[in-house]
């Protein structure tokens, strides 16, 4: 029997019926995608830090300007991505102790395309919107 878990890919997943969901082949394909999520971070992070380490200095102000402008950018992005890295752990876990996949909130299923688009979610839409506007209430 060939292993499924490798060649599931997203058409796959969205044809499986609903009784399937979060089944071990599911599982799986998002643990793969995390994972490569996680790793493709950490690599980003190692290239921006090479990239700083190993910059040359321009002599030209200009030059020197728009490199500097560049690097912030950059910083700016890993930043982001250093964010995200606790949230795709979490999620990792979340694969580990059963509970992906299924609203942090409600207990209902976040479903296979929003898991798709975004793989650390941990709300449903619905639970999403509402946690959203508490924050928005409460000034946060």
């Amino acid at each position: 029997m060939p292993n499924t878990t490798k060649t599931l890919s997203e058409k796959a997943l969205l044809a499986m019926p609903v009784r399937s969901y979060m089944n071990a082949a599911q599982l799986d394909f998002f643990r793969d995608l995390l994972r490569k999520q996680r790793q493709d971070l950490l690599d980003n992070a190692t290239m921006t830090i090479d990239h700083l380490r190993d910059g040359e200095a321009e002599a030209d102000p200009n030059d020197r300007a728009t490199i500097e402008e560049e690097n912030s950018i950059e910083l700016r992005i890993r930043d982001r991505e250093r964010k995200m890295l606790p949230r795709v752990e979490a999620a990792l876990k979340r694969i580990d102790n059963g509970q992906f996949g299924f609203c942090e909130e409600t207990g209902d299923p976040i479903g296979l395309r929003r898991l798709l688009a975004r793989p650390t979610t941990s709300f449903s839409i619905e639970a999403q919107e509402r946690h959203e506007s508490r924050q928005r209430i409460q000034g946060k």
